[in-house]
């Protein structure tokens, strides 16, 4: 089935998209108000984008009438940001702070969500996110009435302790039990179940497209 995406109202769109794009990773993001105000919230449409620099973008819907929400609005008048990933203990804490909440009202505070201060940065980072990325703005694109798109470079990072040997830098990606985001509204899907397929070299693959491959 084809569909034009031009010929369908943006909340079709949306449903299409968020509903086929899955797992997303679920950025769980805090920031500052110019005058000091904290606020928290999570949002799918993220992930890494480089390592030189290190990068990662963010997609921020606004409001029903086109007025940025509380984070875009921060980190437009800042130019701040955290990133804190999402293990399962903190799922219902992250999702009391997706509720539409007025602006300036403390959604860290009214969860119960410790914070810890950054090294680089203003806003708090997540005391208990077992990563947590310290941002500042590279880029941004503005797409009214409907999006912000932010580019954030990675100014420090923070890793619980449990998760990473610092000697090899390996890091224990399934014990950090993180949470993705699913179809509809509500879903989210935990990363238990994994295949590993090694990258192949091309010498091998021309080997078996050829017929030469002895194992075959």
């Amino acid at each position: 089935m084809l569909f034009d995406l031009s010929q369908l109202e943006a909340g079709d769109r949306y449903k299409l998209m968020a509903s086929s794009i899955t797992p997303r990773p679920i950025a769980w993001v805090t920031t500052l108000s110019p005058d000091g105000a904290r606020n928290a919230a999570p949002y799918s449409f993220f992930n890494m984008m480089a390592a030189d620099p290190p990068l990662i973008a963010l997609g921020l819907m606004r409001k029903p009438n086109g007025d940025r929400k509380d984070t875009c609005a921060n980190i437009v008048a800042t130019g701040e940001f955290v990133v804190n990933l999402v293990s399962e203990d903190d799922l219902d804490a992250m999702n009391w702070t997706c509720a539409e909440a007025p602006a300036g009202y403390d959604e860290l505070a009214a969860a119960g969500v410790a914070t810890a201060p950054c090294a680089v940065i203003r806003p708090p980072r997540i005391a208990s996110a077992p990563v947590s990325f310290e941002c500042r703005v590279v880029e941004r694109l503005d797409f009214a009435p409907a999006a912000t798109v932010v580019i954030g470079q990675v100014l420090a990072l923070h890793m619980d302790d449990r998760f990473v040997d610092p000697k090899r830098l390996h890091v224990d990606t399934p014990a950090m039990q993180l949470m993705a985001r699913m179809h509809g509204a509500g879903w989210y899907t935990r990363s238990t179940d994994r295949i590993q397929r090694d990258r192949p070299s091309f010498a091998d693959l021309r080997r078996k497209a050829t017929g030469c491959d002895v194992t075959a």
